[in-house]
């Protein structure tokens, strides 16, 4: 008699049937794997950009609070010059 892993049913073996349901589920397992890496490497770009962002924002209202003191300070010198 012969090992079950050598019958055929209708030309499928049953060593043929293990290795494509193994084979199949490596995939599957890989792709998911590869899929929730990406989207945590998506997810942690995004914060990363809102952080930049915002640390933008910050230097402009910066830049635009340090101009507004320039201009008042050229303004009083015009003015002391005319005066």
């Amino acid at each position: 008699m012969t090992a079950i892993e050598h019958r055929e049913i209708k030309g499928l073996t049953l060593r043929n049937l293990i290795v494509t349901i193994v084979s199949t589920a490596s995939i599957v397992a890989s792709v998911m794997t590869t899929y929730f890496q990406l989207k945590d490497d998506l997810k942690e770009v995004k914060t990363h950009q809102e952080t930049t962002e915002r640390v933008n924002e910050l230097r402009l209202k910066i830049l635009e609070g340090q101009v507004s003191i320039l201009q008042q300070e050229v303004e009083e010198l015009k003015q002391s010059k005319k005066g």
